[in-house]
């Protein structure tokens, strides 16, 4: 990665490590850190990448493994991966939380945003100590998605019914507490928001739900407005809050109100280039996609689809600093346990060595150098400076 906005990653494709570790309904908890086997086989999944090309890579720290205590810190799991991306030359952008928190937090109660900035503290101090390169981190992944997933239908936790907008204010209020704290540490660090891009498509059947389908789809924006101050000012949120922009996107991100998928050649899908430039329009901000793929044979189709309109919305004045490969490792699926084959790399064996999937590797192959010149052209520019310019209304 690089120090300068003007160009982030000298590779146009992150790697993307899943690490959800957050409760289900049934109790169980999810580790994929562990599950993936990517917590024992850094190293050699750094390497491989490394091996490709790939420099940077998404992962998570995990607050459920880094504070077994109350304000109590064993940073050790998260220490072992950097130390093996130092060695294969690789850099990490890290989530504090990745859906998951410790027993004993409670999500909902004024107390937590302050407990979330002292993990962010103490986790910046350990970076402070260790590490030795430019830091990016996530605070929270998806407030949206999370707030409706565990505060409006309770599918996940907190498991709570009907306070989606509460939660989201209180996941707004501690990423604010741990940029706050992670700056009074390192200064310099840049803070990446990653959110959900969707396109709710209204039924000409039920005229009257146009309006609700037109508030739905801006209320996607809603968490980057808390943070940038122009919604909910009394949270706290400013213009330096809003650093870089990621947008997670794969095939079922365009549905209608009863969940319907719109699938890609429907006339009524939407094209991602547009949305990357409306997400443009209105933040003027430093952009990634932070997370895009999909399952089965599908996987190199997918990501030429999602090269394609990048590099349309690039030339269209979107700056695009990269997309994420997300996730890079097949791993369980999250209610079931079934193999999901949507990574470039599959399960490992013994040794840790991993099956590749051929033609995403040479859809990755033949992209970069199409997207690393457009970026060349299209950051000739100079970006805006995020902590002097307020969110587009």
């Amino acid at each position: 990665m690089r120090r300068a906005d003007d160009e982030l990653f000298d590779f146009p494709f992150l790697a993307g490590f899943e690490c959800s570790d957050h409760l289900l309904a049934d109790g169980r908890r999810l580790d994929l850190l562990g599950s993936t086997c990517h917590d024992r086989f850094a190293l050699r999944d750094y390497t491989r990448m490394a091996a490709l090309g790939i420099q940077a890579c998404r992962e998570g720290v995990s607050w459920v493994r880094s504070e077994p205590r109350a304000r109590s810190y064993d940073f050790s799991c998260a220490a072992r991966r950097l130390r093996a991306a130092q060695a294969s030359g690789v850099h990490v952008l890290w989530d504090l939380m990745h859906f998951g928190y410790p027993a004993g937090v409670d999500l909902l109660s004024p107390a937590f945003p302050s407990r979330f900035g002292c993990y962010a503290r103490a986790f910046a101090r350990f970076l402070d100590a260790h590490g030795d390169g430019p830091v990016v981190i996530t605070p929270i992944n998806e407030i949206s998605f999370f707030a409706w997933a565990g505060g409006e239908v309770g599918c996940m936790n907190p498991f709570a019914l009907a306070r989606g907008v509460e939660l989201k204010a209180q996941l707004v209020r501690a990423t604010i507490e741990a940029i706050e704290a992670v700056r009074s540490v390192i200064p310099g660090a840049r803070f990446l928001q990653p959110e959900p891009l969707i396109q709710i498509v209204a039924d000409p059947a039920h005229p009257r739900t146009f309006r609700r389908v037109e508030c739905d789809n801006l209320l996607q924006y809603q968490a980057w407005e808390m943070l940038s101050g122009a919604v909910w000012p009394l949270l706290g949120g400013r213009a330096s809050y809003l650093d870089l922009l990621g947008v997670n996107y794969y095939p079922d991100n365009q549905f209608m109100l009863d969940g319907t998928t719109i699938e890609r050649g429907d006339a009524r899908y939407r094209p991602l280039s547009s949305m990357l430039l409306e997400v443009h329009a209105r933040y003027r901000r430093p952009m990634i996609i932070s997370e895009t793929g999909t399952e089965g044979e599908p996987r190199a189709a997918w990501l030429r689809y999602v090269c394609e309109q990048s590099l349309a919305a690039m030339r269209g004045g979107c700056p695009l600093h990269a997309i994420t490969l997300y996730p890079i490792l097949n791993h369980p699926g999250w209610n079931d346990d079934r193999h999901c084959h949507n990574g470039l790399w599959g399960y490992p064996d013994v040794d840790g060595e991993r099956a590749v999937h051929l033609p995403l590797r040479g859809e990755i192959l033949a992209q970069a150098p199409r997207l690393r010149a457009e970026r060349g052209r299209l950051l000739q520019t100079p970006a805006p400076n995020p902590a002097c310019e307020a969110p587009a209304q």
